[in-house]
């Protein structure tokens, strides 16, 4: 379990072995963090199974969190990847089975457990035939679990289905992928929601451009939950943004974020109908009191794939899946 004593400050790797992937725990078995030999590394909180840091090999963050967000346990981070379920954003009037929990649902404000960890090793790359591990593609996999035993009885009472959640977190050398495996555990059928609410970080929003959203529908949150047509190939962001999409051609649609002319991620998507894009802009970041810098809405750009423009009904024993594939230029 995830306070056991005996855990072991850092699971090494082999002795004999190429170097391999290590996953090290804080003192206080808080978060847990994991490196490939070539220098990228991931750190997850397992307080909501949050995805707090993802460098490159160079050590240059790629997600955003505020200096501000709470990093304790005591709230839901902002930045990052939180994880949204079983609802995203307000949940519903009265009378839906969320309508009683809070925004966004209570997967980000739960402490998961850790499951283990594995790692894969693929081919030597081309041209470097010594077959070290620096030119094999070296990834790692952390898995962190979440049921209906795990919640506090508080939130079994706001919300009274079994349920459990698998979360995934892969990193290799050019991505992040993280998914997320919901299974109905109960004797009768829920709906949910499902959002991995990613915040980007970036240089200059206003140098920033978002592609592969043409002819999507979307929700603009803006302007009064009006519904529009994505008519230009690119996206910039100039205000305050908050637009749920639905591609045309679902999942299969990659959305990129390029940065003054060059790709600077590229989002893949596995079952995840819609995707989110906000960005707080000036007022609304001013509002908030756990979003430090206030000017750093400049630097981060949050596309956020997800099951949310409907409820996932889920009868018993069956599970749902969705993942997304972060993909940064080596």
């Amino acid at each position: 379990m995830v306070g056991r004593g005996n855990k072991p400050s850092a699971l090494a790797a082999t002795p004999g072995l190429a170097p391999q992937p290590t996953v090290t725990f804080s003192s206080d078995n808080s978060r847990v963090t994991a490196e490939l030999p070539t220098g990228e590394s991931v750190e997850i909180l397992l307080y909501g199974a949050t995805v707090i840091s993802w460098k490159d090999s160079k050590g240059d963050e790629k997600l955003w969190v505020s200096s501000a967000a709470k990093l304790d346990g005591t709230k839901a981070v902002r930045g990052g990847i939180p994880l949204v379920f079983p609802v995203f954003g307000p949940p519903p009037a009265s009378g839906h089975p969320t309508s009683s929990l809070p925004q966004h649902g209570f997967a980000r404000t739960s402490v998961w457990e850790f499951l283990g960890k594995s790692t894969s090793e693929s081919n030597p790359t081309s041209g470097d035939a010594s077959g070290s591990a620096n030119a094999a593609d070296l990834s790692v996999k952390l898995d962190f679990g979440l049921s209906a035993a795990s919640l506090t009885a508080e939130v079994r009472e706001l919300w009274p289905y079994k349920f459990n959640l698998i979360y995934s977190v892969t990193l290799n050398r050019e991505n992040l992928t993280t998914s997320l495996v919901v299974t109905n555990d109960d004797d009768k059928p829920f709906e949910s929601q499902v959002l991995l609410h990613t915040y980007l970080r970036v240089n200059d929003i206003s140098s920033v451009s978002i592609s592969g959203l043409a002819s999507s529908t979307y929700i603009d949150k803006v302007a009064n939950a009006s519904v529009g047509t994505q008519t230009a190939d690119t996206l910039s962001i100039a205000s305050e943004t908050d637009r749920v999409y639905t591609t045309p051609n679902g999942a299969s649609d990659v959305v990129t974020v390029s940065e003054g002319g060059k790709t600077r991620y590229t989002v893949a998507r596995d079952n995840l109908l819609n995707v989110v894009v906000w960005n707080p802009w000036t007022e609304k970041a001013a509002g908030m009191g756990d979003f430090e810098p206030k000017e750093g809405y400049k630097n981060m750009l949050c596309i956020e794939p997800g099951s949310v423009g409907t409820w996932q009904t889920l009868e018993p024993g069956d599970a749902f899946e969705g993942a997304q594939t972060i993909t940064i230029p080596l």
